[in-house]
């Protein structure tokens, strides 16, 4: 075999074994993403962040993930935490959320309620010195059906948390209906249950507030 033919072979036999290591080097990343489901992109620290320092495109980079490592609360866009503060010392590297800065960053805050949720007011039978901020309670409707005497009551929502809370006006006699004291109290609840609520406060009989006891986690989700 000729000089010239050989090296022919040996970049023929070359080529082969690179495409054949590409090949594999496909498929192994092919069955890792397989594997680790789809990546996305989230926000990091590109330095360490001090305690209410105001946050800005250089403290911050984006890094892939696999999704399924990724927080719920996990910042995905860097302008979301433009003039933003961190509420404690983040690390460079540390995936931000939202539980890490200061959710006014500088602006009009708005009601305290997560994505998906809405704070609703009510105005229900219960106890003002027990439905109060931070409380969790029960919500008790009652309907004025129609042959009852007494009406139906049904137990509408279970360990819903209490945001505010204040007597409602004319409350220091008791409801005339009901013989309870009566509060206006603004609930952390879904949509749905916003929409529930309305209604029930135009139609109801009677909306009651059942303080829980702090560590009664019977229902909760």
């Amino acid at each position: 075999m000729t000089r010239r033919r050989r090296g022919l072979v040996l970049s023929g036999l070359a080529l082969a074994l690179g495409g054949l290591a590409a090949a594999d080097v496909g498929r192994r990343e092919a069955a890792l993403v397989q594997r680790l489901g789809p990546v996305v992109d989230v926000v990091v620290a590109a330095r360490d962040i001090d305690p209410g320092t105001e946050i800005g495109d250089a403290d911050l980079a984006v890094r892939s993930v696999p999704e399924r490592y990724v927080a719920a609360d996990v910042v995905r866009s860097p302008s979301e935490l433009n003039g933003r503060r961190p509420a404690v010392a983040v690390p460079a590297g540390a995936s931000m959320t939202y539980a890490l800065v200061d959710e006014t960053g500088g602006r009009v805050p708005g009601p305290p309620v997560r994505r998906g949720e809405r704070a609703v007011e009510v105005v229900a039978a219960g106890l003002p010195e027990m439905v109060v901020a931070g409380a969790r309670v029960d919500v008790l409707i009652t309907h004025d059906d129609r042959g009852s005497r007494g009406g139906r009551t049904e137990l509408a929502l279970e360990d819903v948390e209490v945001l505010a809370a204040t007597p409602a006006p004319g409350s220091a006699t008791p409801d005339s209906g009901s013989g309870a004291a009566r509060v206006a109290a603004t609930l952390r609840v879904t949509v749905a249950q916003a929409v529930d609520l309305i209604a029930a406060q135009s139609f109801a009989r009677e909306i009651r507030l059942l303080p829980r006891a702090a560590d009664d986690t019977a229902g909760r989700r």
